[in-house]
């Protein structure tokens, strides 16, 4: 089935590109603090990065329809549930893979050029990349017990922001993995939250989730917990001069945090009134991660 271009970025999920250039930018912003930056190194990381987030999106939407998950999905969302093209019949599954395949080639690609300018820990960085989130949509996800909210952790913190340092510096410091650790699980907080609505779907297509192995009412103060690392990890990294001070910052993004542990608090289980806590979820990780860039911005020309 022949793709048209203009259902190209939805059946991508396009808008999602925006958070995984972010956390590129988190990594590279520490480099550049070190007085390490290559333009050209940055780009090819970012293409790089929303080539491995397209490849994500659409084994996801593959093999949630490969084990039935998305069709039996009652209660999806803007942000949870899939793309719905397939189901749409807008893609076939098939060309789904194919897409997914493709992105996953390409990152392959620039990755094997960055290596051959960088050296071979790109390659490292790049393997763990392709291998664990093609793996987490295939089995880790289905297998549960918080290894795809680790996964997940691990690809956008560690993996991602580790990799877009280490494209700029060539080493990986202490530094930049705490710096990792807060980009990461608002990441997977982002997860975390969209299993709320994909609740029923999830326990149904065997997929054990923690929503799924906690119910939702139990699982309700893990959001309020993450979050409670998040901040707690960039106020100890300053303390222990691990991180400027200026990235202090980020809890200008206090209030989001707010937003969404009250409408978790009150509507965990009303998939209608959580959209918009999906929603400011995705805000709290966005908002968060710019202002952690812009502590070391603000450290190396202010401080």
């Amino acid at each position: 089935m022949l793709v048209s271009l203009k259902n190209l970025p939805r059946i991508l999920r396009a808008p999602f590109f925006v958070a995984t250039v972010t956390q590129t930018l988190v990594g590279t912003a520490v480099a550049w603090h070190e007085g390490t930056f290559h333009l050209g190194y940055f780009l090819l990381a970012a293409v790089g990065v929303v080539l491995a987030n397209a490849g994500t999106n659409t084994a996801n939407d593959y093999f949630d329809h490969l084990y039935g998950n998305d069709e039996a999905n009652q209660e999806w969302t803007p942000f949870s549930g899939g793309s719905r093209v397939i189901q749409q019949g807008l893609i076939s599954p098939r060309g789904m893979l194919a897409l997914s395949l493709l992105s996953y080639g390409l990152v392959v690609v620039i990755g094997l050029y960055l290596t051959w300018l960088r050296g071979w820990g790109v390659f490292a960085f790049g393997l763990a990349g392709v291998a664990l989130s093609f793996l987490y949509n295939a089995k880790i996800a289905y297998w549960g017990r918080g290894l795809g909210e680790l996964v997940t952790g691990l690809l956008c913190g560690p993996v991602i922001v580790g990799g877009a340092y280490y494209v700029q510096t060539q080493r990986v410091t202490p530094e930049i993995l705490w710096v990792s650790l807060p980009v990461g699980l608002l990441v997977s907080l982002i997860l975390y939250v969209n299993e709320f609505p994909d609740y029923a779907a999830d326990k149904s297509a065997g997929k054990r989730t923690m929503v799924v192995m906690l119910g939702r009412r139990r699982a309700m103060p893990g959001y309020i917990l993450i979050i409670l690392v998040i901040y707690l990890a960039i106020l100890l990294g300053a303390v222990l001069n691990l991180l400027p001070w200026p990235t202090l910052l980020t809890f200008l993004s206090l209030p989001l945090a707010y937003r969404g542990v009250r409408g978790i608090y009150r509507f965990y289980d009303k998939t209608p009134q959580l959209i918009p806590v999906c929603a400011v979820t995705i805000q709290l990780h966005m908002v968060t991660a710019l202002l952690f860039a812009a502590g070391y911005v603000v450290d190396k020309l202010f401080v």
